[in-house]
């Protein structure tokens, strides 16, 4: 390197800050996910886990906020919850929620609203309905059930077999839920975009390099 030569600017690292505007935002859906508790809840054929309208906030904070933003707004609403708070459906709060046999449905909200906002954030700016459609079900409904069925099954000691047989009483509301989801966030993304980045999945990035 030559005395006229200057050094070469070190890579930009990629810093994930999080604004007022965020921070509001994560505090709104936590806020929604509590308030759509209120209904109450419904347990069918006496199940200790009950169906609630929860999930479809959880759903939405992916849908719309992105992956970090939306498990974000389900850990506030979660560590409210274990401050005593009683904002689940039926006014549950406190630690014995987060050892009683839903336990693994609360870590799936986490997990499932991750999931829906990364993939979310691969559909756009688009967000075609049929997509939207199966990646929210995978997130709201299989990365969910995945976590929930085998940990109520522990804690109960209920047979596997028969806690997921079990659980497809929640797989019809569970799909109104992803359908509703899908119809409003697809209408917040095109009145608000940019809420969520959009992320074009590797080989599409390379496949318009290409083309370019």
């Amino acid at each position: 390197m030559t005395a006229t030569q200057s050094p070469a600017p070190a890579p930009a690292r990629s810093r994930v800050r999080t604004s007022a505007r965020d921070l509001a935002q994560i505090a709104v859906f936590a806020a929604l996910i509590a308030a759509l508790g209120l209904p109450g809840a419904l347990s069918i054929g006496g199940m200790a886990v009950p169906i609630t309208f929860q999930t479809l906030g959880v759903m939405l904070a992916g849908a719309i906020l992105g992956a970090r933003k939306g498990a974000l707004s389900v850990l506030l609403l979660l560590a409210l919850v274990a401050a005593g708070l009683p904002l689940l459906a039926g006014g549950r709060g406190g630690i014995a929620v987060f050892v009683g046999p839903s336990v693994g449905y609360l870590i799936g909200w986490v997990l499932g609203a991750y999931v829906i906002g990364w993939f979310t954030a691969r559909l756009l700016p688009r967000y075609r309905v049929l997509p939207a459609l199966a990646a929210t079900a995978f997130g709201g409904i299989v990365v969910i059930y995945l976590v929930g069925v085998p940990m109520f099954a522990v804690i109960t000691g209920t047979p596997l077999t028969v806690a997921l047989a079990g659980s497809l009483a929640f797989l019809p509301g569970d799909l109104l839920k992803v359908v509703v989801t899908v119809l409003v966030a697809k209408g917040v993304h095109r009145a608000s975009p940019g809420l969520i980045e959009p992320a074009p999945w590797s080989w599409r990035r390379t496949v318009e390099q290409r083309g370019a």
